[in-house]
Formats: C-alpha cells, structure tokens, sequence
C-alpha cells in the first residue's frame, strides 16, 4: 500500500485564543497550556498556497468517488487541508462522508424557498455526522501508536451519536474505546451501537455535562485519550462538509446553511472548511450559518439574544433532541467567533416545534431525526419572519439518521410524547378483511388528500 506524500504540507496544534506556541499534533494535549483556552489544528497555509485554487480543485475532483486509498472518502479526499503528515497506512476509514445532497423540491415549494437542500449527513457507517471527525481522531491515534505512543483506549462522554462513531472506528482500528453515557438518557439504537463494537460502556447516573466532567478527569491519564470535540482534531474531520456541499454544487456557495448545535463543535467545523477554501481562493463568498437550538437546551441562543455580550451555561433540562441536551458546550467560544464572522443567527424550538418539524418533513419524503427536526423547525421560522428569502439556496445539515430514533417516531404517531399535540399523527387504519370495506375506506381517505 502506497505511503503518504503529502509531506510538503504540515499542521500543529495551537492556541485558539492566540498564544505563542506550536505544539505538534502526536502530543496529547486539548488546551493551551499557558490560558486554558482549546486548541485548533493550524495549517501552514502558506505551504498550501503552492497549490493554485484551480489545482486544488482538480485534484478533489480527480479523487471523488475513486477506489485509490484512502482518497475516495469524504474526508481524506481533503487530506493535505487534514492531516497531511499521517501515513496512509495507519488511517482508519470506511469510506466516510460523500453523503448525498437531497433537493426537498416539494417541502421547499411548499415552505417558500424552492432551492432548499438537505444535506443528508446520517447516510454514514454509524447514523451520523461524527463519523467526519473520528475518522481522523482515531487516524491520528493510530499513527500516534504506530509511533511508539501508549495509548491504551479512546474515551468519549457521549448523548449517543459520539459514542457510536467513536466505537465503531475504534473497532475498526482494534484499539479500545470507552464511552461514557448518561443513563436513560438516549435511544435504545444508540445504546446499543457502542455495545455491538465492543466498547466499554459505562451508564452514568449523570447528564452530558457530567459525563463530560468526569471524561476530562479520566483522561488526564495520557494513555486514556479524550475523543470529544474539545479535541480539536475532531473539528478537522468535521470541517470536510463545508468543501463536500461546494464540491457538490460545482463550487457555488450557499446563501443560509442550519445547522443543530449541542457542543458546538460542528459550528466551528463549518466556518473552517470555509475559512481555507475562501483564504485559499476556491470561494470567493461566504454564506450566512444559523445554529438552531432546543429551547430546553439553549445555552447559545441566550448568549445570542444579548448580543454575546456574555455566556452562562443552563442546566439542560429533558428533550426529544437528546442529542444536543448540553447545557454547558466545550465548544462555546469557537462557535461564537464563528457566528460572528459569518452574519450568524440562533433560532431556538419548543419540543412541539422540533417534533412537528420532523413530521412535517417526513411527509416529503424524509426520514427526520428530532435534532434536523430542530433545525427544520428554526428554517421555518426564519422563512415567517422573513430572515431567509424566498429566492435563498438554503442547506440544513441532518445530522443524524432518522432510523435511530424509531421511539421518537413511534411516540409521536401515537401520540404519547409529552407535550407534544402531534399535528401531523398518522395512524394505522383497522378494519376487517373485507374487500368492499378496504375500497370505501382507501377511496375516503384518497378524497381527503387531494383537498
């Protein structure tokens, strides 16, 4: 197999909040040790100017699709925008990303923006966008190994989706992984996933933010290493959507994309696919990102009310979007100077909201997860308030597969999700097996619809 030559270009570890000091991606470290702050993966971006825009182009171009290790994957097409010194021999990747841009023709016609597109990240191995960033996690930890680093197990707090990704890769790589769950606190498909990869699985009597607080005290041990977004190397996997969408779109940029935000990091990933492509000249525009939040859980959206002037973390209380239960985001500081640099805005939804969302979505052929449910549900309010036009080409990242949340679904057709009215329940239709009986009831619910 082939070894990498991508040597020409680097990256490092430094301070996000701008402190002297490069330290190289193989240390295990997560904040800067001089202020605290999270580290970002820095690329020498005078390196990658080497490279014209219109080479850059050609050569993500010659590799999408391409059976040639490991450049056919949605990340590591993007390899020297990555990790350009890891070896190819030691990435752990099952061919993540290339996920597929679904027009919502008809859900668009009937919301008011005809060119809206869902950006279907849950069509992934695990269900989920989290397999863009632990891809090159567990990448670079398998080359840290094969560099004579003792790294016993990855570990990750998790509201599911992390902890599946994590999991699966880990298994992949035969490394052990560790994930840390608040008991009774996600859906069955997702407990079970980490379970069926051989994790170790521990069930906290705890929230997200209590796992995450005893994950961070865990892996102080330097053989234990952290998985979660405050690692930035996650960011670096995730930041591989916002080249994938202009890729997909012949390289024009989106005016609005809205995204769901729990820990945040996936905010900042998106500003920093486009930050390089815009430094780098592929793109000369920037669209607008909007964070959509559940109003139980709405940390950020606070912040943004007031101008961000300040933060304060909440306690999250319960939610269908389980997913995105995080009252005290790792991630806050980078998602703000994100938002900020990008026209960003913050929209937040009831659970009734996220859930009529979903449904509604559904019914053009959809499959929604509560946390896209979240973001649907803030597009449409930004449609009737006029904040996105009519004439916008809106993406929503879904970030997750609906399949693992079939109790969601389930309790809403059947109207047993509390709080929840479900506008759009529809329930199987009993009825004897009689023939007649079956026409009168098909041809009075056919007239029905076509009111």
């Amino acid at each position: 197999m082939a070894h990498s030559n991508n040597n020409e270009f680097r990256a490092y570890f430094s301070c996000f909040n701008g402190c002297e000091g490069e330290y190289p991606l193989d240390e295990v470290i997560y904040r800067c040790p001089k202020c605290g702050s999270l580290l970002e993966v820095t690329h020498d971006m005078e390196r990658l100017k080497r490279l014209s825009a219109a080479q850059w182009r050609e050569r993500f171009d010659s590799r999408l699709g391409t059976a040639r290790w490991p450049y056919g994957s949605g990340v590591w097409r993007y390899k020297e925008w990555v990790l350009p010194e890891v070896d190819d021999e030691n990435i752990v990747s099952m061919y993540e990303g290339n996920t597929n841009l679904f027009w919502a023709k008809h859900f668009g016609e009937k919301t008011g923006v005809k060119d809206l597109w869902i950006k279907m990240c849950g069509n992934s191995h695990t269900g989920s966008f989290k397999d863009l960033g632990m891809t090159v996690l567990v990448s670079m930890v398998n080359e840290m190994r094969a560099r004579g680093k003792n790294i016993r197990a990855v570990a990750c707090a998790s509201t599911g989706d992390t902890s599946a990704a994590l999991s699966a890769f880990a298994a992949y790589a035969q490394i052990p992984s560790i994930v840390f769950l608040p008991a009774n606190k996600i859906s069955t498909a997702q407990l079970v996933q980490p379970m069926s990869n051989n994790a170790i699985v521990l069930s906290i009597d705890s929230d997200f933010d209590g796992c995450m607080k005893i994950v961070q005290e865990v892996t102080k041990d330097s053989g234990l290493y952290l998985a979660n977004s405050m690692n930035s190397l996650r960011i670096e996997g995730q930041k591989t959507i916002a080249p994938e969408i202009v890729q997909q779109f012949e390289m024009e940029v989106p005016d609005t994309i809205i995204i769901p935000g729990g820990n945040l990091g996936n905010v900042s990933a998106l500003g920093k696919g486009f930050d390089m492509m815009y430094e780098l000249g592929l793109i000369t525009r920037l669209p607008r990102i909007v964070v959509a939040q559940a109003q139980n859980a709405n940390p950020l959206y606070l912040a943004y009310c007031a101008g961000f002037e300040n933060f304060a973390p909440v306690t999250a209380k319960k939610t269908l979007a389980s997913a995105i239960q995080i009252g005290d985001p790792v991630s806050v500081s980078k998602a703000i100077a994100t938002l900020k640099r990008y026209n960003g805005v913050v929209v937040q939804a009831s659970e009734e909201e996220l859930a009529d969302a979903a449904a509604l979505s559904d019914r053009y052929g959809m499959y929604t997860c509560p946390h896209t449910g979240v973001a649907i549900a803030g597009y449409l309010k930004l449609v009737e308030n006029k904040t996105i036009s009519a004439d916008e080409r809106v993406v929503i990242i879904s970030t997750a597969h609906g399949l693992k949340f079939s109790e969601f679904k389930v309790g809403y057709h059947d109207g047993t999700l509390n709080g929840v009215k479900s506008r759009y329940q529809n329930r199987p239709i009993s009825i004897g097996a009689d023939a007649d009986a079956v026409k009168q009831i098909i041809n009075r619910v056919l007239a029905d619809k076509i009111k």
